[in-house]
């Protein structure tokens, strides 16, 4: 059960990490960019987390990070700090008021960059 209550402490932890990182980056970009910024510095962020992570987790098997704690932050507070789900709604509401370019640019170059982010956290790690 204490496992549970942290991964949900840790999911509201990622949350609002996410909630400040992206109102930074759009308060910055606004006006300026045309897609969404914010959703995709958030998105690449957490993949290259993630892969910082498992690489790390892959390398050191059985050494001081538990699995308990790698699911903990990988699925709790990485959990909580990514928005693929604002993600897929931005690149429909992009093509909703008739900006396709926009949407592709925006859902395929959110997964080109946090593929290549999650590929850089593994190799940086192995």
């Amino acid at each position: 059960m204490s496992v549970i209550i942290l991964a949900a402490l840790l999911g509201g932890f990622g949350a609002v990490c996410r909630f400040l990182v992206d109102n930074a980056v759009t308060r910055r970009t606004k006006g300026i960019a045309a897609i969404p910024l914010g959703t995709i510095v958030v998105n690449v962020t957490a993949c290259l987390l993630m892969g910082l992570l498992t690489g790390w987790a892959l390398a050191h098997v059985g050494e001081s990070l538990t699995p308990q704690m790698r699911t903990l932050l990988g699925s709790g507070f990485l959990g909580g700090y990514s928005t693929f789900s604002t993600a897929s709604v931005e690149g429909a509401r992009l093509l909703r008021a008739g900006r396709p370019w926009h949407a592709l640019v925006h859902t395929a170059g959110m997964l080109a960059l946090s593929m290549t982010a999650t590929s850089i956290g593994l190799d940086l790690m192995l």
